[in-house]
């Protein structure tokens, strides 16, 4: 038995390699503690999800990063509309040798090999269109026009629900450090290339590593948050999309919210 569209993997319990291209920001969960949105592509180039994930409760060894290949098992997530969820086995997952570097590889010759064939949509409409129809919920386009990054505050603390759903404890497993919650929403507005496309969108960023690298800016100059997010700013704006960049965005929904948002940026140099 096979999912709905040709070229996805079968729906029965099986092995899968995966290409990590994206991992969100941990957030709280009801059901699952904490979760990190994971997407990536299959040796036959469809983007999936493995959802859920308890990334930071696996095993050190097992932590997986962007461009990494991994080998897991995995079924079609039958809670989970969306054509390309798939629910992993958290324990077998392993990593596949070392993640694809570009110290060797200056031109990003070999993530875009496994990258670039998977660009098949112009705008973030076509991409809305296929997931009312075909339920896709990952994709990959090159927007005309980055036309501002958008820096919002947000609440510094966690809801006392969200800290209930963190704090819960399971015996016999490692409990990392609390989440950090960032006081910032991040942003992009940009234009797409599609002519039948001819508003501005706003999509919200969940990459790990804006989140990541304002924590950084943060421990190393914690008194002038402006000069940070500057910093952070010029980071996903000025260097991601500069033309000498050949930068695309990768998007995705969260389950159950049908609303698209930025999982991370691929940019590659021309």
């Amino acid at each position: 038995m096979r999912s709905q569209s040709a070229g996805y993997p079968d729906v029965k319990l099986h092995n899968e390699e995966v290409f990590i291209v994206v991992k969100t920001y941990p957030r709280p969960s009801t059901k699952y503690r904490e979760l990190v949105c994971t997407a990536g592509i299959t040796k036959l180039g469809k983007w999936i999800q493995l959802y859920p994930i308890n990334y930071r409760y696996l095993d050190f060894d097992n932590w997986y990063k962007k461009y990494q290949w991994i080998s897991v098992e995995i079924s079609k997530n039958t809670s989970d509309f969306r054509i390309d969820s798939y629910r992993p086995i958290e324990k077998t997952i392993k990593t596949l040798g070392l993640p694809l570097s570009t110290d060797s590889d200056k031109k990003w010759s070999k993530r875009k090999e496994i990258i670039l064939p998977t660009v098949k949509f112009y705008s973030i409409k076509e991409l809305e269109e296929e997931y009312k129809s075909d339920k896709v919920s990952l994709g990959i386009f090159k927007p005309k026009e980055i036309i501002d990054f958008i820096i919002e505050p947000d609440t510094e603390t966690w809801s006392k629900n969200q800290l209930r759903n963190l704090s819960q404890i399971r015996l016999f497993e490692q409990q990392p450090k609390p989440i950090e919650k960032i006081p910032f929403r991040f942003s992009y507005l940009f234009t797409c290339k599609d002519s039948n496309c001819k508003t501005n969108h706003k999509l919200t960023i969940l990459d790990w590593e804006i989140f990541a690298l304002y924590r950084n800016l943060k421990k190393q100059n914690p008194y002038d948050i402006d000069l940070n997010l500057q910093k952070l700013k010029d980071r996903w704006l000025t260097d991601m999309w500069n033309p000498k960049r050949d930068s695309y965005l990768i998007v995705g929904t969260q389950y159950p919210n049908p609303t698209f948002m930025v999982l991370g940026v691929f940019w590659p140099p021309k």
